[in-house]
C-alpha cells in the first residue's frame, strides 16, 4: 500500500512560471549553469546551483553556497515571485515533447515507503552526491527538485487525470528547448480523497529518475526525526516531493557509450575479436540506430556496423539480460578492458537525446569507438526493481526532464 499525500506548495507566480522553471541541477556543469543563470535571471537554477552567484574561487560544496541558496529562495518568496499555497493540493504536470504527451501527479511520497521497499529503486547512489543535496535540502528547509516516479496503472488514475485536465490550467508555457509544460491544480476534497484511495491499492512505485534526490530527502527526514523527540510521522520532512507517472506514458531513450582506445587491438583485430560474441554487419557511412533488443550500432574508423549478440550469449536474468549488461560483459569488459564503467576514465556516456551525430563527433574529437544502444524498456526497469536488483550504471535516459522550481515542498 502506497501513501501519497497532497501538500501546501510554494510555486511560481503565473507570469513567471516559464522563466523560473529550470532543468535539473545535475544536467549542467558549473560553467554551463553560470551561463544559464546569466541568460535567465529568474531561473531556479540559481537556487539549485547557488555557486553560480558566487566567485569561481568558492567551492560548489562550500557552506556559503547553501546559505546563498536559502537567501535567494527566501528573497524570491518575499518579493512574491513565488506564491505560498494555504491549502494542501495535488497537481497534474503534463510535458509534451514532439507531440508526445505524458502526465504525472505532483504529490508527496512517504519516506517510510522508500525505507520499506514500497518505493523501489534500481540504482546505487554515491555518498558524495547525496551529501550535496542533503545539505541543500536541510539548509533551505525545502525540497526543490521532484523525484521522477512511475507505477503500473490499471486505468483508474489515468481516467481521473484526463477528467481533471478538462479544467482550467494553472500554468501553460513552452520552455526554450521546445517542451510544452502544462499544470493543473487539484484541490476539491472528493477528488483528493479518491486519488489517495487509488494509491492505497498500489503495492509498488518505482524510481524512474532521481535516485540521489530521493535518498537525500529520506536521509534529511531521518535526521530530523532524530532531532525531534515528538515526531509523529506526519511532519512534512517525513515525505518527499515527487511526480508520479503511469508507466505506459513514459519514454526511455538509449544511453549510448563512447570509448577511448581499443586496448592495443588494431581496428581489424578488434573486429575479429568481437565477432566471437556478436554478428558484425558492415553498414558504411549511414548511422545505425538499433531496431530491436540485442542489437547495437558501432562507429569505428569512420564506418558504422550493426552488432547482434549471438543467441548463446543472451541471458534470461533481468539484469544480465539487459542490452547494457550484454555489451559490458561480452565486449566492453573482456575486449576493451573496461572492468568498472563507473570509474574507468576511458569510457563516457551520451544521452540518446543528443543523437547519433554526437557519437560521430566524439569519435572524431576525443574517442575511438562509439556504441549506439537500443533503449531499456520500462518493463525491464520494473522487473529489475521487483527482484531487488540494481541496473548497471547509465542504463536509462528519460526525456523530457522534469523542471525544478515549479513546485517546492517546505519541510
Amino acid at each position: 500500500m502506497a501513501e501519497i499525500k497532497p501538500f501546501c506548495s510554494v510555486r511560481p507566480a503565473p507570469e513567471l512560471a516559464g522563466r523560473i522553471a529550470a532543468l535539473p541541477y545535475d544536467v549542467y556543469n558549473r560553467e554551463e549553469a553560470k551561463k544559464e543563470v546569466m541568460r535567465e535571471p529568474f531561473s531556479f537554477l540559481q537556487i539549485d546551483r547557488a555557486e553560480t552567484k558566487l566567485p569561481d574561487s568558492v567551492s560548489a560544496y562550500d557552506s556559503a553556497v547553501y546559505e546563498k541558496a536559502k537567501e535567494l529562495l527566501e528573497e524570491m518568496i518575499t518579493k512574491e515571485h513565488f506564491i505560498r499555497e494555504e491549502k494542501e493540493c495535488f497537481y497534474l504536470y503534463e510535458l509534451i515533447m514532439e507531440g508526445r504527451s505524458q502526465t504525472g501527479l505532483v504529490a508527496c511520497a512517504s519516506i517510510d515507503d522508500y525505507i520499506n521497499g514500497v518505493i523501489k529503486r534500481h540504482e546505487n547512489t554515491r555518498t558524495d552526491k547525496e551529501l550535496d543535496r542533503i545539505t541543500h535540502i536541510d539548509v533551505c528547509n525545502a525540497q526543490t527538485g521532484p523525484i521522477f516516479l512511475t507505477f503500473r496503472d490499471s486505468g483508474s488514475m489515468k481516467g481521473i487525470m484526463e477528467q481533471q485536465k478538462k479544467e482550467e490550467k494553472l500554468y501553460g508555457f513552452t520552455s526554450p528547448d521546445g517542451i510544452i509544460h502544462n499544470v493543473w491544480k487539484i484541490e476539491e476534497k472528493e477528488t483528493v480523497a479518491k486519488i489517495r484511495e487509488e494509491f492505497e491499492g498500489i503495492s509498488s512505485i518505482y524510481i524512474a529518475d532521481g535516485h540521489h534526490r530521493a535518498a537525500s530527502a529520506v536521509k534529511v527526514g531521518l535526521k530530523r526525526r532524530e532531532e525531534h523527540a515528538d515526531n509523529t510521522g506526519r511532519e512534512e520532512y517525513n515525505f518527499f516531493l515527487s511526480v508520479i507517472f503511469p508507466s505506459e506514458e513514459l519514454m526511455i531513450m538509449p544511453y549510448n557509450r563512447v570509448v577511448n582506445g581499443l586496448n592495443r587491438y588494431t581496428g581489424e583485430e578488434f573486429l575479429t575479436r568481437i565477432s566471437e560474441c556478436f554478428e558484425v554487419v558492415f553498414q558504411g557511412r549511414e548511422p545505425y540506430q538499433p531496431q530491436s533488443k540485442g542489437e547495437y550500432g558501432m562507429y569505428l574508423q569512420n564506418d558504422w556496423y550493426k552488432l547482434i549478440i549471438k543467441e548463446e550469449y543472451r541471458k534470461e536474468d533481468p539484469v544480465a539480460g539487459l542490452d547494457v549488461s550484454l555489451l559490458q560483459d561480452n565486449l566492453l569488459g573482456p575486449v576493451l578492458g573496461i572492468e568498472d564503467p563507473r570509474t574507468d576514465k576511458r569510457i563516457d556516456f551520451v544521452g540518446g537525446i543528443r543523437g547519433l551525430g554526437e557519437l560521430e563527433r566524439r569519435v572524431r574529437e576525443d574517442m575511438t569507438v562509439a556504441f549506439s544502444m537500443y533503449p531499456t524498456d520500462i518493463k525491464e526497469l520494473m522487473a529489475v526493481s521487483d527482484q531487488g536488483k540494481l541496473m548497471p550504471p547509465k542504463s536509462t535516459w528519460f526525456e523530457p526532464k522534469l523542471r525544478s522550481g515549479l513546485f517546492i515542498h517546505r519541510i
